[in-house]
């Protein structure tokens, strides 16, 4: 197990991009013997965050800290607020976006920890042109994680998002 730091300012943490959404590791999973991690989220204003997807093997819990996320969790719409905790249970189908018009900031727990090793892997194949699917697409399944790309442009539509 990693020696975690006992301090981490508001600058510090590894910081990757898919697309709009900024991923910032707090927490590794290394340092909490895989018991969870914690990344921070950063969202342009009305910017889809995630498509459409479902876990397999890990539990979330997204603490909003600045702006309004709106989100789909199995068939129910919701807007969380800062100050507003949302569980997204395994196996439950969610996407989420930022549903206003400042940029929204956000902690996202993963538990047990893992997961957060998918943004470090597949954030240079998003990155590049062309985009490697297979790659990406071996990465998914790696992490038994289950995406509904389709589902872009109705939540895109629906939420009235930015794409590209």
């Amino acid at each position: 197990m990693e020696t975690a730091r006992n301090l981490l300012g508001p600058d510090e943490g590894e910081l990757v991009h898919l697309f709009a959404l900024g991923a910032r590791y707090m927490i590794d999973g290394n340092t909490t013997n895989r018991a969870f991690s914690l990344v921070e989220h950063r969202l342009p204003a009305r910017a889809l965050g995630a498509p459409l997807h479902t876990h397999r093997n890990e539990d979330e819990y997204s603490y909003i800290l600045q702006g309004r996320i709106g989100l789909q969790l199995g068939e129910e719409i919701l807007v969380a607020a800062p100050g507003d905790l949302v569980m997204k249970p395994r196996g439950v189908p969610h996407a989420f976006w930022n549903a206003g018009e400042e940029e929204a900031r956000l902690l996202e727990l993963i538990s047990p920890a893992g997961f957060e090793g998918y943004f470090r892997e597949v954030a240079p194949l998003m990155a590049a042109q062309p985009m490697d699917e297979a790659a990406i697409g071996e990465i998914v399944a790696r992490y038994d994680l289950d995406i509904d790309f389709s589902s872009v442009p109705a939540l895109a539509e629906r939420h009235g998002l930015r794409l590209g």
